[in-house]
């Protein structure tokens, strides 16, 4: 069905980013932040009541324009809602709008304002573009403007070299990742001549795994980019720069679920192709392990939840390998409110300790930051994936598709126990991070000796209240995800109990360790048979280091010696100075001859008229 409206919801928040980004400095900035959320909560209006019409009446339609057309090619910018859409825009606009509230009071005193307000929306235009594509190539332009959104926000306090340096590093490393996407599109393009979604299905219809597996693989290889799998993660820990706002909005409703959306949204295709199923099974089980091991040690609370998001997108991947894709897509749902919470939340935290984000310098903030504490607790209960919270029931559906596909690959074996540890880590590393920032007397000895803690706003806490609603009841929206699948019951039942019984060992294990035990527990990280461990997985196994030795000092190499050698030596050297020393050298040869002297003048012109009719001469009787 043809909806004249849809353009309207993408271009909203277009509207807010233009205002901003031309007048928004000279407005108050109550007028700013005003308009900076009324396009996200319009949006967020329209994309309730397209959902209503998606589940009433079927998909939603608008052609725009031709963007071009070249022989039987025609892209168009065109807008589809199907139901996977319609549940992302609720996500995206819903999430966004609340995260953008939260920023008129995080950020109220930031000279940037303003500028803020305009990358945020702009942010939201790119990936609500994304989201509504109707064809690869739109999408990608969705895809691109996300990734220039994020360098600008990450590095969004850039006279510090670090946040530039950060924002510089996920702009560079998505490159690699989105390289592989115009590739996969093009190869796509080479099977089915078509790149809109409604036609592709039919045009590789028929196609052997062998033919569509390369366009899958490098597809995938783009959605490691953009939602930070193995080997393409190292640029989200450092994202954690820009303001903390602006970590909730990537790392929960927004770009790192890009990669997850496009699987999703080319299911047919991945579902072809059950050999690069196995491998997205893998990768994303290897991430979802490794990320939740480097968040146990990581003492910055952002990395905590960075390394965290990393590891749970891996666990969205997992259930994407199993070809339910509805199990990855509800992960993403039910995470982004969780983890949307954790990051307002320690935002809150930041905010109250005036900027302090070492988790060892916290403790104690239950009694001053009471809203904070609850909430923050109930995103935890989420992430941890207690019983009776959203993460409970999407975690548990991913466990649950895994399983049935052992069956079919033993790779799912082993991924299925990967997701089991991860479960348990994922337990303790967040009981772990709640005992030490709100229990404890450290913040609160603090205060006493004149540290005012900053109590949260209005703007800041309304958002943290409706997350933690969405976070511990958000699994109650899976029936609006569409029709509910029914796995098979032994395996449901088996991995319920299971599920059940690693959180809450993981939690309580955690809790202990860090409370009643503290004092035991720092002794065994200290000691000679651990420190070496800690000192490993606290430096995240040092792939960072290895990537700079490897990678980008060969490159630093390479780049100087091109520089030199081409730049410098040919270019400059013999080129450009070259021909300007053969120029100086003839200008002078010849200055010797032109003395101004009549008599030798006239004799260099009768010498040169004599050999110009000598030579005509000859040409005349040798012709």
């Amino acid at each position: 069905m043809n909806w004249k409206l849809l353009w309207l919801i993408p271009a909203l928040p277009l509207a807010g980013a233009l205002l901003n980004g031309t007048v928004g400095k000279r407005l108050p900035r109550a007028v700013s932040g005003f308009f900076g959320c009324l396009g996200p909560f319009t949006a967020f209006a329209l994309s309730v009541m397209v959902f209503i019409v998606v589940r009433g009446q079927g998909p939603l339609d608008q052609k725009l324009w031709t963007w071009m057309s070249a022989g039987t090619l025609s892209v168009d910018i065109g807008l589809h809602v199907d139901a996977l859409a319609a549940l992302m825009l609720l996500v995206v606009t819903g999430v966004g709008s609340l995260i953008h509230l939260y920023s008129i009071g995080y950020m109220h005193e930031d000279e940037g304002f303003a500028r803020y307000f305009a990358y945020l929306n702009l942010f939201m235009f790119s990936m609500l573009v994304l989201v509504m594509a109707d064809n690869l190539v739109l999408m990608f332009v969705g895809w691109e403007g996300v990734g220039l959104c994020s360098y600008l926000l990450i590095g969004f306090w850039f006279k510090d070299l670090k946040n530039a340096d950060a924002g510089k590093k996920a702009f560079i490393v998505n490159r690699v990742g989105d390289f592989g996407f115009i590739l996969g599109v093009l190869v796509l393009l080479g099977i089915g001549g078509t790149v809109a979604f409604a036609g592709m299905p039919g045009a590789i219809a028929g196609k052997s795994a062998a033919i569509l597996a390369p366009a899958a693989l490098l597809l995938f290889l783009g959605a490691c980019g953009k939602s930070a799998q193995i080997p393409l993660y190292v640029w989200l820990p450092d994202a954690m720069a820009g303001p903390t706002p602006v970590s909730a909005l990537i790392h929960a409703a927004t770009m790192v679920t890009a990669g997850v959306y496009m699987i999703a949204r080319l299911g047919f295709l991945f579902a072809a192709v059950p050999e690069v199923l196995n491998v997205i099974g893998a990768v994303g089980a290897l991430t979802a392990l490794m990320a939740a091991v480097i968040a146990l040690a990581q003492t910055d609370i952002k990395k905590v939840l960075a390394y965290s998001t990393i590891s749970q997108l891996g666990f969205m991947f997992a259930g994407m390998a199993s070809a339910h894709f509805d199990t990855g897509i509800f992960h993403v749902v039910t995470h982004a409110f969780f983890k949307a919470l954790l990051f307002l939340g320690a935002g809150a935290v930041i905010h109250a300790l005036h900027g302090e984000q070492d988790i060892r310098k916290m403790g104690g903030l239950s009694k001053p930051l009471p809203v904070v504490f609850l909430t923050f607790v109930c995103g935890a209960v989420a992430l941890a994936g207690l019983p009776g919270s959203s993460g409970f029931v999407s975690k548990d559906g991913i466990l649950v598709a895994v399983y049935e596909q052992i069956s079919r690959s033993n790779t799912f074996g082993l991924v299925w126990l990967a997701l089991l540890a991860t479960a348990f880590i994922t337990a303790f590393y967040t009981a772990r991070l709640i005992a030490t920032v709100f229990w404890g007397a450290r913040a609160e000895e603090e205060h006493e000796e004149g540290h005012e803690i900053h109590k949260p706003g209005l703007t800041m806490v309304i958002p943290l209240c409706v997350l933690a609603v969405l976070a511990l009841a958000g699994g109650l929206l899976q029936p609006l995800q569409g029709e509910i699948r029914h796995p098979d019951a032994h395996a449901h039942h088996l991995n319920m109990w299971l599920s059940i019984g690693i959180s809450v060992a993981g939690f309580t294990s955690g809790f202990l360790l860090f409370t009643v035990w503290r004092g035991w527990t720092a002794r065994l990280v200290d000691s000679d048979a651990f420190r070496p461990l800690h000192r490993l997985v606290l430096n995240k196994f040092y792939v960072d280091e290895a990537y700079g030795k490897l990678v980008v000092l060969p490159l630093r190499v390479a780049a100087a010696g091109l520089w030199f050698v081409v730049d410098r030596l040919l270019i400059d050297t013999l080129m450009v100075h070259g021909a300007g020393w053969i120029a100086t050298r003839a200008g002078a040869g010849l200055k010797t001859v032109h003395r101004g002297v009549i008599g030798a003048t006239a004799a260099a012109i009768a010498l040169g008229s004599a050999g110009m009719v000598g030579w005509l001469l000859y040409r005349v009787m040798h012709g």
